[in-house]
């Protein structure tokens, strides 16, 4: 065992070497004694965005948490070593979040995909152990099998546990149940040191809180605990449409009043048959509306509301009559309110028909220059506005995401930054501009740089003039994450110091910069 040991820190000696080097020695794949260290490839370069493409120097397959914690004790021991480390779930972020430029990348999905249930008895609490690895669409299939299911959702499924609680994981059922983050007992976490530490809002609270939402800057997750609820057979899944944006907040708010009736509401910007068909591919029911678009100078624009109700079928609930109840509340557009009745895991899972159509023409593997932004419930009428004048409504490809979330569902001691609540609102807007940009449609380098700095428009004016603040954020400087933070940097920053002080963990954020010259930058 400790000539294993020994010749494990031999070869990580020289790869901090290599890696430090001007020249790269690291020319073909290598096993590291115990830890499985590899070459770059093309996946550890790229990622669902396909706007940035930074090469590690490695990429780090681990078998297990230990695999992780001796990388990352050896560079937070060794006065030598300038590289940096990048956990890679999934790999769907968009500006290179999950990237290493000439550092380590983690490939999580290596670790075993391990997944233990605990199911309560009446009164107690159901949970999944899970490593940080596993994808959501194979717990769900999991636990299904109990017939419980997590309470809290993204809307793809295709992301794993860690890559989705290290950023917040938001769906429809968020008004409901909180984000992801919320509805997590435990962690393991291995720190910027290299400690193995299982944390909880009771036993290292400060790592347990900065790691939720931490966007890979304190630690790397390695194990997390999963609260469980009993899952539905069956969902009443419904869509209303509309033709005033006023209309359509307001029943939105509506729903998001109504936990005890309502189990899911999101909603979405209708701007031409492009959104309306792409929209709709998984809803499996017809619907006939046939709006009136307008003409490219003076466009018509149109909403829909999506809602869902649960449907256990062993409770004495007529799921129609609750439907019914809820709908003569709405003010949707006379005759286009469309109902189905699908399975759970259907409904869960919708996302992934909408992807396997776009990858069938060609149209998923391009790039995402995708904006996310959480929005104050007082200047959600001037965002759409802002939204407007920066859309082409006529050629826009792509999915405008708009849905209510509650603050209360929100623990403030992670590190997820929300709009200030001045005026004490209960509710708050996610807004999400899912563009697709396809260079062989026409979308050059050129087109989408263009497309690039619209969004970086609206994020600034509406971060100034709104209080919005960024989700899944990207800041080309520092001095924006800053403006991000604001009065929560100091904590941010101070966390960052105490478990990883050397500034090893998450690079391609850009937040703490590892430059002499930066030195001193968050201390």
């Amino acid at each position: 065992m400790e000539v294993a040991m020994l010749c494990t820190r031999v070869s990580l000696l020289i790869l901090i070497l290599s890696l430090c080097s001007p020249y790269k020695f690291i020319q073909s794949p290598m096993d590291f004694g115990p830890l499985n260290l590899l070459p770059t490839t093309t996946t550890a370069s790229s990622d669902f965005g396909r706007i940035l493409f930074h090469s590690p120097a490695a990429v780090l397959k681990p078998q297990s948490s230990r695999d992780i914690s001796l990388l990352l004790s050896f560079l937070s021991g060794s006065s030598l070593s300038k590289v940096t480390v990048a956990a890679r779930g999934a790999g769907h972020s968009i500006h290179g979040q999950a990237q290493a430029l000439d550092g380590i990348v983690v490939e999580m999905c290596s670790l075993p995909a391990e997944i233990e249930f605990y199911k309560g008895g009446e009164g107690e609490i159901s949970y999944a152990d899970v490593s940080g690895g596993v994808m959501w669409i194979d717990l769900l299939e999991q636990s299904l099998k109990l017939g419980l299911a997590p309470r809290s959702w993204t809307d793809y499924l295709y992301l794993t546990v860690g890559g989705t609680l290290s950023n917040a994981g938001i769906s429809g059922q968020t008004f409901k149940h909180g984000p992801q983050i919320s509805n997590v007992q435990q962690l393991e976490v291995v720190t910027g040191r290299g400690e193995i530490v299982t944390c909880s809002p009771s036993k290292d609270a400060d790592l347990f809180n900065a790691v939720l939402g931490g966007l890979g800057q304190f630690g790397i997750i390695t194990r997390a605990r999963i609260l469980l609820q009993e899952a539905p057979l069956k969902v009443k899944w419904v869509r209303a449409f509309y033709d005033d944006f006023s209309t359509f907040t307001k029943d939105q708010e509506l729903l998001v009043s109504m936990p005890d009736l309502v189990d899911y509401v999101e909603g979405f910007i209708v701007l031409n048959e492009q959104s309306l068909h792409s929209s709709s591919i998984a809803f499996p029911a017809n619907l006939d509306f046939n709006p009136d678009f307008g003409t490219k100078n003076s466009p018509n624009i149109y909403y829909c509301i999506e809602f869902a109700v649960h449907d256990y079928q062993h409770k004495n609930t007529n799921v129609e009559q609750v439907v019914d109840v809820i709908s003569r509340q709405m003010s949707h557009m006379v005759s286009q309110l469309y109902s189905v009745e699908v399975s759970y895991f259907d409904f869960l899972n919708r996302v992934r028909m909408e992807e396997m159509s776009l990858r069938s023409i060609g149209l998923w593997e391009v790039h995402h220059p995708w904006l996310n932004m959480f929005v104050p419930k007082a200047g959600i009428n001037d965002f759409r506005d802002l939204l407007m004048d920066n859309v082409s409504p006529d050629s826009f490809e792509g999915l405008i995401l708009i849905y209510p979330l509650l603050r209360d569902k929100w623990d403030t001691n992670t590190s997820v930054v929300l709009p200030d609540s001045g005026s004490m609102d209960r509710v708050m807007y996610v807004v999400g501009i899912l563009r697709s940009a396809n260079p062989d449609g026409g979308c050059s380098h050129h087109c989408l740089q263009e497309l690039l700095r619209r969004h970086r428009r609206i994020a600034d004016t509406a971060g100034v003039h709104l209080g919005a603040k960024q989700y899944l954020a990207h800041h080309p400087t520092p001095s924006g994450w800053h403006q991000h933070f604001g009065r929560r940097w100091e904590r941010f920053a101070e966390r960052k110091t105490r478990f990883d002080p050397l500034r090893i963990l998450g690079p391609g954020q850009g937040i703490f910069p590892r430059s002499d010259d930066n030195a001193a930058y968050g201390s």
